[in-house]
């Protein structure tokens, strides 16, 4: 376990759980979950090589985190992702109770946060984290404009 590395630094290693998605050939996304200044849970990307189509860094981070404490209610936890969430990780996040989410890039296409449907503004939405955004944005967007570029 990792304690009391602040807020920088935990999204530090969630850009580190991303470059290393990138290494294995997924999307460079990296996902952390804190729970009183202590990481319980990283995950990258992994849905080639799950060949899962759920198997966002959040996803597992969110799962992960849930076997760590034995309860699918993450309610004192924070969740540090590098790009904005989809609809279906801002719908685990809202499910899991997640207290805050801090989100590297913005994702104009895909992202549901302050993007697309704003999954968290939605009326049907059960709980909405206190949300910060472009934490290690600059960072974020490289990771996946060297990727994208290696692949056209």
């Amino acid at each position: 376990m990792i304690r009391g590395l602040k807020a920088p630094s935990f999204m530090d290693l969630a850009l580190k759980a991303a470059e290393n998605a990138g290494k294995a050939g997924e999307v460079p996304i990296g996902c952390v979950v804190v729970r009183n200044d202590e990481v319980i849970a990283t995950a990258g990307n992994r849905t080639l090589t799950d060949r899962d189509p759920t198997a966002h860094a959040e996803i597992l981070a969110l799962r992960a985190a849930a076997a760590k404490i034995g309860s699918e209610r993450l309610v004192d936890c924070d969740l540090y992702v590098t790009l904005e969430p989809c609809t279906m990780c801002a719908g685990a996040i809202s499910f899991a109770r997640v207290r805050r989410l801090y989100y590297g890039a913005a994702d104009p296409k895909g992202g549901a946060v302050e993007s697309g449907v704003r999954f968290f503004a939605q009326p049907t939405c059960h709980h909405a984290p206190d949300v910060y955004s472009g934490v290690g944005e600059s960072e974020a967007a490289r990771l996946l404009r060297e990727f994208f570029r290696e692949r056209r």
